[in-house]
């Protein structure tokens, strides 16, 4: 996806996020964050994107810690929240192409990184905030939601930090219904391998729409949302082991 496309999807999520965490109030359990109440939500992406908007704006190249965050009521936290989108959108629409900085996953341009890092951080928090407020979630777009699961498979789960493995070699597709899209996940005892591929037999599918594959990898909806073939304990074991 382009860079500015990712940047009007931060900037849609964010407000949404930010609209549902108002009505559902700062003291409001988030069923998909079980430790978490609206106010944990609004502060930890808050900070998110303070320190993302440090990265492009100064150009840093070593990692950085978050910013603390100030003590505020219920309506000062959302405004405070609402800032700091706000400051990340102006930040990223305005910087230098060629902008170098530190990213913590490989990619082929800074900002492109932190365009399409903090279009996904926001947009799996919205889901978080709307499920908060209680409803239905906001829809994303097919080809969004696609490359969300791109980064969570390609990216993500390529770190040595990946707990997704298993003691003897396993093979786990993931395929979207409404997009040319298909990931074939290796499992072993090392991180996983993640090949765009889907010939040669898999040990397991997961096959959904885009947009529910996305939320249920990202473990906000249950697993059992998409259509699973083959052995069902690669399922369980993603949905066990697979939090980031």
């Amino acid at each position: 996806m382009e860079t500015a496309e990712l940047i009007e999807i931060l900037n849609r999520e964010g407000r949404l996020l930010a609209d549902a965490a108002a009505e559902a109030g700062a003291d409001a359990p988030v069923p998909t964050c079980p430790d978490w109440r609206v106010r944990d939500l609004l502060e930890h992406l808050g900070r998110v994107h303070l320190w993302a908007t440090r990265y492009v704006a100064e150009g840093l190249m070593e990692r950085v810690p978050p910013p603390a965050v100030p003590e505020l009521d219920e309506a000062g936290l959302v405004a405070w929240y609402r800032d700091s989108h706000r400051a990340l959108v102006e930040t990223l629409t305005d910087a230098d192409p060629e902008l170098k900085s530190f990213t913590f996953l490989p990619a082929p341009a800074a900002l492109e990184f932190w365009a399409r890092r903090q279009a996904h951080e926001t947009a799996v928090h919205r889901v978080d905030a709307e499920a908060a407020r209680g409803g239905d979630f906001s829809p994303f777009s097919p080809e969004f939601a696609a490359d969300g699961v791109d980064e969570l498979l390609v990216g993500f789960h390529a770190l040595d930090r990946s707990r997704v493995r298993t003691d003897t070699p396993r093979t786990l597709r993931v395929r979207a219904t409404d997009q040319d899209a298909v990931w074939t996940i290796r499992l072993s005892e090392d991180a996983p391998r993640v090949e765009r591929d889907g010939t040669g037999t898999a040990d397991c599918e997961l096959r959904g729409a885009a947009g529910d594959l996305y939320l249920a990898l990202w473990n906000r909806l249950p697993i059992t949302t998409l259509s699973v073939t083959g052995d069902e304990e690669l399922a369980t074991l993603w949905r066990e082991r697979s939090g980031i």
